[in-house]
């Protein structure tokens, strides 16, 4: 099913998917790294996004 970009909140808001341009855009910019930053981090911890913000706090 396809990514409704109407509708945010839920799910959205605790996982992130680096394939989605403006995801990616949105939380590098909410975590302070650039996009490539962030992807390793994704591939680090996966796409929880607490488990991300932790990561990238941590190195």
């Amino acid at each position: 099913m396809a990514d409704d970009k109407s509708k945010s909140g839920g799910q959205d808001r605790t996982r992130i998917n680096v394939n989605q341009e403006f995801e990616l855009r949105d939380w590098s910019k909410k975590f302070g790294v650039t996009p490539d930053k962030l992807k390793e981090a994704v591939k680090a911890v996966g796409t929880s996004a607490a488990d991300v913000e932790k990561h990238l706090k941590g190195s």
